[in-house]
């Protein structure tokens, strides 16, 4: 069969990258409305009953992560038709979900350009070694790397660690550049008058016991989303200039096939191969596409059951050889072979 080119598939993708503006509005409304809806039903009920308050904090948290997809939507462009709007929209929401707006967005542009590539990783994406890379880093180095894709770490105090913290200061790629410190700056100026108010007509323990613990779980559900999507066994790397984006898009990414409510409070974010095929589809043409174009079909799906698996799975390093993701475990006797002989080395130096 002769390969799919980018030629054959753009004029199937073209005809859904299309945005409305009652469309983008709507989304909008349905998506933020019954989020501070379930904010206030659970400052309400804080002092009736603290744990059904938290369990409507976790709903609400769903919403928190429907409405950072619409952000994503605007970053693309593909939320509104209207540029101004998915600017201010953006802007605006990044003040809700502490993604400060511009600064995501000029990363995560980078992050479809180059999803896939060993040669220009490391922006927007979750830091992948190759299996030579490990074995030559220093043992320091080594140890860093594998605390962070610990899972503990990656799904629990990453939240902390990236929404929290690393996203209030613009020390990554674009950070740079004067624009985007200033738009970070008033996004987190913006963040500190918007808790300050809340603090000040509702009390510290809306923030302690409502706002903190929706935004830790949303960000929790955010990485798990976005890591399960890029990072299991098959999933496509390659160097330059072998890269391909049509290969990076179906065969490194997945689609998620999720229960029918879940993928409503994620926005369709399950459908990312489209996505990183065609990003300028709303999320609300993506699931037609999956649909009506056969040509999608082809990339690997998963249920939730096994994104959860692959979550826990040790798969951390990219095999070249192979051509798969490996875990730690797998390169553990060529690591011992390697002290070892490094070892025997030294004392013969010594000798």
């Amino acid at each position: 069969m002769k390969p799919v080119q980018p030629k054959d598939w753009v004029p199937l993708l073209k005809p859904y990258a299309k945005s409305s503006v009652r469309y983008g509005l709507w989304q909008v409304v349905h998506t933020a409305l019954p989020l501070f809806m379930l904010w206030f039903a659970a400052y309400r009920l804080l002092d009736v009953f603290r744990p059904i308050a938290l369990i409507v904090d976790a709903v609400a948290a769903l919403f928190w992560v429907r409405l950072f997809v619409l952000q994503h939507d605007a970053g693309h462009g593909s939320l509104f038709p209207k540029r101004w709007m998915n600017e201010a929209f953006g802007f605006v929401s990044g003040v809700v979900t502490l993604v400060p707006y511009h600064y995501w967005k000029w990363q995560h542009a980078r992050h479809h350009a180059t999803s896939g590539n060993l040669d220009k990783r490391g922006v927007g994406d979750i830091r992948t070694w190759t299996v030579d890379e490990y074995l030559q880093a220093k043992p320091w180095a080594r140890w860093k790397y594998r605390l962070y894709r610990n899972p503990f770490v990656m799904f629990f105090i990453g939240p902390i660690a990236v929404f929290m913290i690393a996203y209030r200061f613009p020390l990554g790629f674009g950070g740079e550049r004067p624009i985007i410190r200033r738009t970070v700056a008033l996004t987190n100026l913006c963040i500190a008058l918007a808790l300050g108010g809340a603090a000040s007509l509702w009390g510290l323990k809306a923030l302690l016991w409502v706002y903190l613990p929706g935004i830790y779980l949303a960000a929790m559900i955010g990485i798990f989303l976005f890591y399960v999507q890029h990072q299991f066994e098959d999933a496509y790397w390659e160097h330059d200039p072998r890269w391909e984006y049509l290969k990076a898009a179906m065969e490194g990414s997945t689609y998620l096939k999720l229960p029918r409510m879940l993928q409503w409070l994620t926005g369709n974010i399950g459908f990312h191969h489209i996505h990183h095929l065609a990003p300028a589809i709303p999320n609300y043409r993506l699931e037609s596409v999956q649909q009506e174009v056969p040509l999608v079909r082809a990339a690997p799906t998963v249920t939730l059951k096994d994104a959860l698996a692959v979550a826990c799975a040790d798969l951390h390093l990219y095999d070249e050889a192979t051509r798969k993701l490996i875990g730690f475990r797998d390169v553990a006797p060529r690591l011992k072979a390697m002290r070892r002989e490094a070892k025997a080395q030294k004392k013969a130096t010594a000798s």
